[in-house]
């Protein structure tokens, strides 16, 4: 076949393709996709054996190119690359610490094992999902399968805003399905939070569970509360930011390293600041408190002072509610094994910290405040509200049987109340 030559006189316009038949027996094409990080033109060199493969092929480059799809010269990144550059250099400047960790275990102790050799311009769904499949055959339960799933999504989302893939794998891959707990919490009942109230009144910071018991706080809330949030005179707090979980690093020299992992090297240094102001509008919020709760809020300051006087210099300011002996933040890990020693001393069933939140929602629920109300308490956005109610409101077996009752009186008139009563007594 003659080579095809353009007609003498012809120019291509500035960002025209140019087409032509090589000496090789091939069809060639040079489409314009751009320009370099350095501001030069860059033409996309492509070959195939016929005109026709030739021009499809322009086309689709075309169409990526004009989409802003088209992978960008000089960038053809590894998932393994991308991943490590999205977490440290994009990501970690955005998102809050907690967040920033769990991107950083699902790339370091999944992702990158599992997928990092693919180039992530050929990264298929189904890579994921079989990473998924052996995450779940090595023991990972769906959840874990899920927080990588979201955390692919998100990288390699940015990776195709960014020109350096054309589609999202994590977008179009099928995460196992994660199973609803078969195990319905139950919140404490009042005889139980009475327990825990006898027991509480026997401890230092007696007033941090009460916090949880009867107004929901969460854990973060509660330790990062400082006394310039309480209002005693006026019986109310106000919640604006988080403690957060510490983070040390090594602070002994690597020519004389402790061989200890970085919480207990005895040099360490922290490395994540103490709290973070609350994220959401509804987050930030005032909660009133009520009277017992305000006299051990009282007497815990009093106590506060006399330990902070009996210290001396050993004493770490810090203007937190709640407080090491010697002043200085709680540690979130210290407070929690505090609440199952609580719980083990009162005698009462085990929980987790978190439980007791429902417990505070429920309670709320059963005194008849509006839902309004709840949700300021418990700090929960407009939007989700509602959700979140059927989650941690817990309809009691009394009141369901006081629902009976009104339907069977209802329905079948007065009379059916003492055959009802009669059932009860009979235990059918």
């Amino acid at each position: 076949m003659e080579e095809k030559k353009a007609k003498k006189g012809t120019r291509r316009a500035n960002g025209e393709t140019a087409i032509y038949f090589g000496k090789d027996g091939r069809w060639h094409a040079r489409v314009p996709m751009g320009y370099r990080d350095n501001g030069e033109p860059y033409r996309r060199h492509i070959t195939r054996t016929s005109e026709d493969l030739l021009k499809d092929e322009v086309k689709r480059l075309e169409k990526q190119r004009d989409q802003g799809t088209a992978q960008q010269p000089g960038k053809l990144w590894t998932v393994e690359k991308w991943l490590w550059h999205w977490v440290e250099n994009i990501a970690k400047e955005v998102v809050s610490e907690n967040t920033y960790d769990g991107y950083e275990v699902a790339v370091r102790v999944h992702l990158v094992p599992g997928i990092g050799k693919h180039r992530i311009d050929r990264l298929e769904p189904e890579h994921l999902e079989s990473l998924y499949r052996r995450m779940k055959a090595k023991g990972s339960k769906p959840a874990t399968a899920h927080q990588a799933h979201r955390t692919a999504r998100t990288a390699l989302g940015e990776a195709v805003r960014r020109g350096h893939a054309a589609k999202n794998a994590a977008a179009l891959a099928k995460p196992p399905r994660v199973e609803e707990a078969e195990e319905e919490i139950e919140p404490y009942s009042v005889e139980e939070v009475q327990s825990l109230l006898i027991e509480v009144n026997k401890r230092r910071n007696s007033a941090r569970w009460m916090l949880a018991l009867a107004l929901g706080l969460r854990q973060g809330e509660t330790l990062g509360l400082r006394w310039a949030d309480v209002d005693l005179d006026h019986e109310y707090l106000k919640l604006r930011r988080n403690r957060l979980r510490p983070k040390y690093a090594h602070g002994c020299k690597e020519s004389d390293p402790c061989g200890r992992k970085p919480g207990y090297c005895p040099m360490r240094e922290q490395v994540r600041r103490e709290t973070k102001n609350t994220k959401s509008r509804a987050g930030r919020r005032a909660v009133p408190l009520p009277g017992p709760l305000v006299r051990m809020l009282q007497a815990h300051k009093e106590a506060q002072a006399r330990e902070r006087k009996a210290a001396g210099d050993q004493w770490t300011e810090s203007e937190y509610v709640f407080t090491k002996p010697l002043g200085g933040p709680l540690s979130p890990n210290t407070d929690y094994h505090d609440w199952k020693k609580l719980i083990g001393d009162a005698g009462v069933r085990d929980a987790r910290l978190h439980d007791a939140r429902h417990t505070a929602a429920t309670v709320l629920m059963l005194l008849g405040v509006p839902d309004r109300v709840i949700d300021q308490i418990m700090g929960w956005e407009p939007g989700t509200s509602a959700r979140m109610r059927a989650r941690y409101l817990h309809v009691p077996d009394a009141m369901l049987k006081d629902v009976a009752q009104k339907i069977a009186e209802a329905i079948w008139g007065p009379s059916a109340k003492g055959l009802v009563d009669k059932d009860q007594d009979n235990g059918t």
